[in-house]
C-alpha cells in the first residue's frame, strides 16, 4: 500500500465505509461490466438507438450527473426504478464465498457500512454471494440519498449521521478518486483503490487521498504485512 501519510493503524479506527462496485469486488471480475452492458441495452430499448448511440448517451449522462440514472431523471424525466432494477439484474453464478475476504473483514475493528451509488438490493446480492453480508450493519444507497450520487457533499454528512460514525475515526475505501474528496474534507481517512482503469483516475495525485492500494485484498494484506507494498 502506497502511503501519503506516515502510518496506518487499523486499531485507531472504529468505522469503515466501503464503496460497493469495483471495491468489494475487483474491477477485473467483470461484474460491473455486466451492469454497464445492461445500462446500454436499457437505453437502446428506451430511445430506439443503436448500441453505439446508446453507449454515448449513457456515458454522457454519467459524466454530467454522476450516475446514468440521475441523468435520465434530469434530462428525460424518467423514473429510475425500472432502470435500476434492470441494470442490477446481473449473473452472479460465478461468484463464490470468499473466505480470505471474510477473514480480513472479521479482523477490522468497529462498524462496517456500504456507501454506494447503486441500490441496497444490489449490494445485498453482491455481499451475500461473497459470503460477507454479515459484516455490514448499514447500507446508504442511491435511493436513501434521493438519487443524489457521490460526490455530492450533503450525502456524506447524512451517511455519517445515520450510521453513527465519527469522521475522525472513520476510513473510506473507494475506487473513484473524486468520490474521496468530500470524505477527506470531513476528516475521514481515505483509501483509493487504483484498479488502473482510466475512468477511476482523474484525481489520482490529489492530496485528499491518504493511501493507495491495488484492490481491497491488497489493502488488507498490507495491514498484515506493512512492508510488502
Amino acid at each position: 500500500m502506497l502511503r501519503r501519510t506516515p502510518s496506518f493503524d487499523a486499531d485507531h479506527f472504529n468505522g469503515w465505509i466501503f464503496d460497493l462496485d469495483n471495491t468489494i469486488y475487483p474491477a477485473e471480475s467483470g461484474l460491473f461490466d455486466q451492469v454497464s452492458t445492461r445500462m446500454t441495452a436499457f437505453i437502446q430499448d428506451q430511445f430506439n438507438l443503436d448500441r453505439e448511440g446508446a453507449f454515448t448517451l449513457q456515458k454522457g449522462l454519467f459524466h454530467r450527473y454522476g450516475t446514468t440514472a440521475r441523468g435520465l431523471m434530469e434530462e428525460h424525466r424518467m423514473d429510475p426504478h425500472d432502470f435500476l432494477t434492470y441494470v442490477h439484474d446481473i449473473d452472479l453464478s460465478s461468484v463464490t464465498p470468499d473466505r480470505e475476504l471474510d477473514d480480513a473483514l472479521t479482523r477490522l475493528p468497529g462498524k462496517k457500512v456500504i456507501f454506494t451509488n447503486g441500490t441496497t438490493a444490489h449490494a445485498s446480492r453482491i455481499l451475500k454471494a461473497f459470503g460477507i453480508d454479515h459484516h455490514f450493519e448499514y447500507c446508504y444507497d442511491i435511493i436513501e440519498a434521493q438519487h443524489r450520487p457521490k460526490p455530492d457533499p450533503v450525502i456524506y454528512d447524512e451517511l455519517l449521521e445515520r450510521a453513527g460514525l465519527d469522521a475522525k475515526r472513520a476510513v473510506m475505501i473507494e475506487d473513484m478518486a473524486v468520490n474521496l474528496k468530500p470524505a477527506a474534507d470531513r476528516g475521514i481517512t481515505t483509501i483509493w483503490l487504483d484498479h488502473r482503469l482510466d475512468w477511476g483516475k482523474p484525481e489520482m495525485a490529489a492530496p485528499h487521498i491518504d493511501y493507495i492500494a491495488r484492490d481491497l485484498k491488497s489493502f488488507f494484506k498490507s495491514l498484515a504485512n506493512p512492508l510488502d507494498e
